[in-house]
């Protein structure tokens, strides 16, 4: 089954629904509006005030205590209650429930709960009594109350007290220690009090009156009055006075805490001092101040019975906790998941966990009614958001608190005491349409969008690292039971809090370990500098940082950012360009059309060895560029390190940061230069896309690269004597080292080779083998030397146009000539030779004056060779180089040339001087057409 949105499930109160949470006093009500009719109607009428309150196990002994007293009976029962709690934890809301019964007496049974109290206080009914009340911050030490509305004015405490039990013959009775403002005795007090008839009295906020008319000893004379006012009422059998005392410890004065130290003794030694505490009770407080409930819905001792939709939605979350309890805090029951979802439906246990956890020592903090204040505007908020179909939330969890809007913003930092707040939660949360969080929400996948993930995380990260206690901060574990729920990836969360460590400016992190102050982090520094750094020099970084990872030991030679052809050497040997990343495939066609120049010329000359050339080419620069960037701006905060006041954690950081941001830029280049562009065997430009890769598929780049053209069969790093004699063209009879060496850097249809000096080991393993004849030329045209099926070092072997290899049937061809020859000479006991005997390994040479002809295989193929044909410019000097120079030496070579200069824009007179000065300075005729 489908767990429902929790505004589906349960119905929160009318102005809530509506989304007009009424103002924080209604959670701040004063006893005086309700003695006048001024409360809102929750206070003023009675059966509305008891269906929202939570009768806690506190509040419940303190209600049958003073029935019990105000019944006549003084077992057990204390006359005098001095109300003990933190500011806002319910005192004046006990008050107003005394209030209301001693009040209404019997009319009061029908009123939700109290007859469980009457149970437990073991009377029939309840007493219905005399109720006089005082606020410290109502009443006036000056101007006092009354005399301008019809009844006597009041100057004092004693006075007002006196007035509302026994009304104007009671005052009398009090009217010379009004005019001397001086507080009546026992005898006095006994005389105004009722006769014959229950009475309480409620006192609360003394303090404020206390401060306010310490300088007319009023403050003193209170304290008298109290005093004598408390021994009265421990001499009656029904009469009780409750007691509230303080204000705000953040708004007391040395002399308050003075005066206050001296009235809680005093309450204490009279009568008893009771500890509003709601501790776990507090949820089934909330729950009945926020939500509507009937009859049916409660149990029998006032607390909320769940439907089965809510109860279902309970067992999902409690069954995901036990599966994951090793991922949240140790401090959550695990083992009792289920029942603690219940106790706070349709509130996530940790909502209200955190204000006990962490907010209950705050100096400003309300336990009860700047909770009720905060999660009243919260529950409108979340209510109309769900029904919009903004949010389909299970339950009303911490990361959905509305911090977009501001009066609940504002609700927030008067609870925490520091409005500094309100840029880290506008920057980095809610309340702005770039806010941080907000912003990688709505740039995030699908997955974070739905769960709202990056502002959940950040809010929940708020509430837990804002609390009183010392070195407040979120944990991991404690984020992931703040926010996550079943279905829901838990990896995200972990992936949320990076990304928003790297977005946020108030977001601090150590260790694991989260915090959101007023203080700007490194974040906003970066993001200051980062907004500066020059483009040059980011193009600059990334080309540092491109030749730093293409560098190192490798067998291919490398050429870094070339912008014209003749930066690339033209030569047989493996080159690795390295295109400048501004010239990326994104922009294909001018990218490829720049190779293609590179491959196809050399300078002003064609390229021959257009098959040695390897380009590396990036993908795309703006990933190069954003990581460069980065790195620049880090570095620079690194650089200002000894001017700017960061501590020890936020320094940790920065290193990292530093590190990180080398690292991305590292692993950045890897990512974009997966490309490489070669000539492939049709004569065409091939691309080999290397796929994902990252620093750890090889020990370099270079190798990287290396390897998948090896794959590819692109390359290789050697060749066998086989593939020499499957390639042998069969015009040659022999083939110059040189022009095989040559060949495989030339032409596309031949492997390249990594090393050249590779060949040297084919022909080494050719010779040997007998496939091959390594050989050079005597100025008779004979070989010499001639190696044939023997042993040749590689470091015997030259590359070059003088020396040779010659096929198997050539070379046996020739052996078999030179033995016939050698079997007619005289034999070496009949003549001596010059110039030594040879040693046995030595191959047998010609005798000096001997001849040997050649195998009809050796002789010429022609007589003459002519051609004649067009020649690109720029590839004359390789034209002379490959197909002239080598006839040029042994005579027969004639040239004559055709030079046609027609430039588009015509020929001046002094070129035609330069180059008729040039023609005869080698001897040619200087004849101009």
């Amino acid at each position: 089954m489908a767990i429902k949105p929790w505004y589906k499930v349960v119905t929160p109160r009318e102005d809530l629904r509506e989304d007009r949470p009424l103002d924080a006093s209604e959670f701040a009500v004063h006893l005086d509006q309700v003695r006048d009719k001024r409360a809102p109607d929750v206070y003023q009428n009675p059966a509305r005030f008891f269906e929202r309150t939570y009768l806690t196990k506190s509040l419940t002994g303190l209600a049958a205590e003073v029935l019990r007293r105000l019944s006549g009976i003084k077992t057990e029962t204390s006359a005098v209650f001095n109300m003990t709690t933190q500011f806002g934890g319910g005192k004046t809301h006990s008050l107003l429930l005394l209030y209301h019964l001693a009040r209404n007496g019997q009319a009061a049974l029908e009123w939700q709960g109290v007859r469980r109290l009457t149970e437990l206080a073991g009377v029939r009914s309840v007493p219905e009594a005399k109720v006089a009340v005082f606020v410290g911050t109502e009443f006036d030490p000056i101007s006092g109350r009354g005399g301008d509305d019809g009844t006597p004015l009041r100057r004092t405490p004693w006075g007002e007290l006196a007035y509302q039990l026994g009304g104007a013959d009671a005052l009398a009775i009090v009217s010379e220690h009004e005019a001397q403002g001086i507080a009546p005795g026992g005898d006095v007090i006994r005389k105004f009090l009722p006769q014959n008839q229950p009475v309480l009295i409620v006192m609360d906020e003394l303090m404020n009156f206390v401060s306010r008319s310490r300088r007319s000893g009023l403050a003193a004379q209170l304290y008298n009055f109290l005093q004598n006012l408390s021994e009265e009422m421990r001499g009656r059998d029904n009469a009780v006075l409750a007691v509230s005392i303080p204000a705000s410890e953040l708004e007391m004065t040395a002399e308050d805490f003075s005066d206050y130290d001296r009235l809680k003794k005093l309450l204490d030694r009279v009568g008893k001092a009771v500890m509003m505490s709601a501790e776990s009770e507090t949820s089934e407080i909330i729950r009945r101040r926020l939500f509507e409930w009937d009859e049916a819905q409660l149990s029998p001792d006032g607390r909320v019975l769940l439907n089965r939709d809510a109860y279902a939605t309970c067992n999902e979350f409690g069954d995901w906790v036990r599966d994951h309890k090793h991922q949240v805090p140790d401090w959550f029951p695990a083992d009792a998941s289920r029942e603690a979802y219940a106790a706070t439906y349709p509130f996530h246990p940790t909502v209200l966990s955190v204000f006990e956890r962490k907010w209950q020592a705050l100096p400003r903090f309300q336990q009860t009614r700047g909770v009720l204040r905060l999660l009243a505007l919260w529950v409108a908020k979340a209510y109309q958001a769900g029904f919009r179909g903004a949010h389909r939330d299970a339950l009303i969890g911490l990361g959905s608190a509305p911090l977009d809007d501001s009066q609940f913003r504002a609700a927030l930092f008067e609870q925490l005491g520091e409005h500094r707040l309100e840029a880290a939660v506008g920057t980095d949360i809610a309340g702005k349409k770039d806010s941080h969080a907000v912003r990688l929400d709505n740039d995030s996948t699908e997955e974070f969008k739905k769960w709202r993930l990056h502002r959940k995380v950040a809010t929940a990260i708020f509430f837990e690292s804002n609390g009183g206690i010392s070195k407040a901060e979120a944990s991991v574990p404690e984020v992931r039971l703040d926010v996550a729920e079943p279905g829901m990836d838990i990896g995200n969360i972990e992936t949320a809090l990076e990304t928003l460590a790297d977005a946020c400016y108030y977001l601090t992190v150590e260790r694991n370990r989260y915090h959101f102050s007023f203080k700007e982090n490194l974040n906003k520094r970066y993001a200051d500098r980062r907004a500066n750094i020059r483009a040059d020099l980011i193009a600059e970084r990334v080309r540092n940082e491109v030749q730093r990872v293409f560098s190192g030991t490798a067998l291919v030679e490398r050429v870094f950012f070339p912008e014209r052809s003749n930066q690339i050497p033209d030569r047989p040997v493996l080159t690795l360009v390295v295109v400048g990343p501004e010239r990326t495939l994104e922009d294909e066609k001018p990218t490829r059309s720049f190779i293609e120049g590179l491959v196809n010329e050399s300078g002003t000359a064609g390229r021959t060895f257009k098959s040695a050339l390897l380009f590396s080419v990036a993908q795309s620069t703006s990933q190069l560029n954003d990581d460069a960037k980065r790195l620049l701006a880090w570095e620079e905060i690194s650089e200002e390190l000894p001017t700017i006041n960061i501590d020890e954690g936020q320094r940790g950081q920065l290193a990292d940061n530093v590190r990180k941001a080398q690292r991305d830029l590292r692993e950045s280049v890897w990512r974009t230069y997966k490309n490489v562009v070669f000539l492939g065997k049709d004569n065409t430009l091939r691309q080999l896309d290397l796929g994902l890769v990252h620093s750890s598929a090889a020990e370099t780049l270079v190798q990287l690269v290396l390897n998948h053209l090896k794959q590819a069969d692109e390359i290789q790093s050697g060749i066998s004597p086989n593939f020499l004699v499957r390639n042998w063209s069969p015009a040659f009879r022999e083939w110059s080292t040189r022009s095989i060496r040559d060949m495989f850097y030339a032409s596309p249809v031949f492997p390249r080779l990594i090393n050249a000096d590779t060949i040297k080991e084919t022909i080494s393993r050719g010779v040997e083998a007998g496939l091959l004849a390594y050989v050079g030329k005597a100025p008779e045209g004979k070989y010499q030397p001639f190696i044939f099926e023997r042993s040749l070092s590689v470091d015997d072997i030259e590359i070059s146009d003088e020396t040779y290899v010659v096929g198997r049937e050539a070379a046996i061809d020739y052996s078999k000539a030179l033995q016939g020859k050698e079997e007619s000479a005289p034999s070496p006991s009949e003549t001596k030779s010059t110039s030594g005997d040879h040693a046995p390994s030595d191959p047998p040479t010609p005798q000096q004056g001997s001849e040997i002809v050649l195998p009809p295989a050796s002789q010429p193929a022609a007589t003459r060779f002519t051609w004649s044909g067009d020649i690109p410019a720029q590839k004359w000097m390789n034209f002379y180089t490959r197909v002239l120079a080598k006839f040029a030496t042994s005579g027969g070579l004639s040239l004559r040339l055709e030079v046609k200069v027609e430039p588009s824009g015509g020929v001046s007179q002094q070129q035609i001087e330069e180059v008729r000065t040039a023609l005869r300075e080698l001897g040619l005729n200087d004849k101009l057409d």
